[in-house]
C-alpha cells in the first residue's frame, strides 16, 4: 500500500477516523475499518466502543485470530461486558472451538437475561 493510502486512514482527529471508522463498517468494508481502527484503539485503549467495533470488523472480515484477541482483551478489562461476551463465543464457534465457545455463549445469555426455556 502506499504511502498516500496508509495516510488517509491515519489522517485526522481521532474523531474523524472514528467517523471514517464507522462509514467504512457501514459500507462492509470490514477490513478497511478495522485498518483505520488499529491505531486508534491503539491511541485510546481505554475506548470500549472503538475496541467493540474493531473486534467485529476483524469477525466480519474473517480475520478470526484478531478478533479472538481484541474480545480477550476487551473482556481481560471489562469482564461484565456481555456483548464481548457472546461477540467471543460467536468467534470461537465459527473457528470449529464450540467447546471453548459454550461458556461464554451461556455467560452471555445469563447477563442479557436470555435464557433458553426446556
Amino acid at each position: 500500500m502506499t504511502e498516500r493510502a496508509e495516510g488517509y486512514y491515519d489522517h485526522g482527529t481521532a474523531a474523524e477516523r472514528w467517523a471514517r471508522a464507522g462509514l467504512f463498517f457501514d459500507a462492509r468494508e470490514y477490513a478497511t475499518a478495522a485498518r483505520v481502527l488499529e491505531p486508534l484503539t491503539a491511541e485510546a485503549p481505554e475506548q470500549l466502543a472503538a475496541r467493540l467495533l474493531l473486534a467485529r470488523a476483524y469477525y466480519h472480515s474473517a480475520q478470526l485470530r484478531r478478533a479472538e484477541a481484541e474480545l480477550r482483551a476487551i473482556l481481560e478489562r471489562w469482564p461484565v461486558e456481555d456483548y464481548a461476551q457472546l461477540m467471543l463465543g460467536r468467534t470461537l464457534e465459527r473457528q470449529g472451538r464450540l467447546a471453548e465457545a459454550a461458556p461464554y455463549l451461556r455467560l452471555a445469555a445469563a447477563m442479557s437475561g436470555d435464557f433458553d426455556e426446556d
